[in-house]
């Protein structure tokens, strides 16, 4: 494993660029074979990357739960590395019941405990490093959830809460329930082409000292990712300046944010993730970042 820059996460320190592995499973381009799969999980992991980000619903359709947290869990035990510096993030909360009901949502106290259960089971560790709710369910109090994943971390199922797509008001609902250090870290999209609204979280997250993890930080996985230098030439133009992709430039434009933010870009190759973790070891100058900030940023 090769020595890359580390950020802290909860009680953990980790690369400062993690792999988003939904890829593997779902999403926008074709699902890569099982054994390219592993490859690209390998190839991150070979690269120094010491974060891994799945989740329950990662799967090619409804009745295939799980599927991308066996991929993670077959990857690690079968790299030939050291594996005892990674760290695996998982989510609940989202459910997939049918092809009718698929991507519902359920908070409660009891769906969040055996979903936590049942990631725990498929990872194979007796305590998940870093569980997050995956998305707010409406149809009950936020606080419920929030207590929930307080008393997942009591029984040691989970090491460290992580809360996703939240804004503001409900992410310092979730602090005041969890106090000072109670909450590691904030999953939410944000990227060139979306920030509007997670502009204010990242900087939320660095004010109360919680990692912020941005997901899509290239844009999506649709064709985002691929034309971020189109549709923003200054990037395009500071990757061919550089001589890299628009990609490892915006990620480390990313990283430049500050010393809380760990994107997380998702891959389905072992070229792309070597690509995206490339931007751990570029350095930008304040121009550049001071040039791609105001053309991208919503302030």
């Amino acid at each position: 494993m090769i020595s890359t820059p580390r950020r802290r996460l909860g009680r953990f320190t980790v690369s400062a660029i993690g792999l988003g592995a939904m890829p593997l499973s779902m999403g926008g381009n074709a699902k890569p074979s099982h054994d390219q799969a592993i490859a690209t999980v390998h190839a991150a992991l070979d690269a120094g990357v010491t974060l891994l980000d799945t989740a329950d619903i990662y799967a090619p359709s409804w009745d295939a739960m799980g599927h991308n947290e066996r991929i993670v869990a077959e990857a690690l035990a079968s790299w030939s590395g050291q594996s005892g510096s990674v760290v695996v993030a998982t989510k609940g909360g989202i459910t997939r019941r049918s092809a009718a009901t698929d991507f519902g949502r359920d908070g409660s106290v009891e769906y969040l405990r055996q979903a936590a259960l049942a990631s725990r089971e498929r990872l194979g560790v007796e305590t998940i490093d870093l569980y997050y709710w995956h998305r707010p369910d409406r149809h009950r109090r936020y606080a419920e959830s929030v207590e929930a994943l307080a008393t997942l971390k009591d029984e040691g199922i989970i090491a460290e809460i992580g809360i996703s797509n939240a804004n503001v008001e409900e992410l310092s609902l979730a602090l005041e329930i969890l106090g000072d250090g109670g909450l590691a870290a904030v999953q939410n999209e944000f990227s060139p082409k979306f920030n509007h609204t997670s502009y204010q979280e990242l900087r939320w997250c660095a004010e109360h000292g919680v990692a912020f993890l941005p997901w899509s930080p290239l844009g999506g996985t649709s064709g985002g990712a691929t034309a971020v230098g189109e549709r923003f030439p200054v990037i395009g133009d500071v990757a061919r300046a550089r001589g890299v992709s628009p990609q490892r430039v915006t990620l480390a434009w990313e990283l430049s944010l500050g010393d809380h933010v760990i994107p997380i870009p998702g891959a389905s190759r072992p070229t792309s993730i070597a690509d995206s973790a490339g931007a751990l070891t570029l350095e930008l100058s304040a121009d550049d970042l001071e040039r791609i900030s105001a053309a991208v940023l919503s302030r």
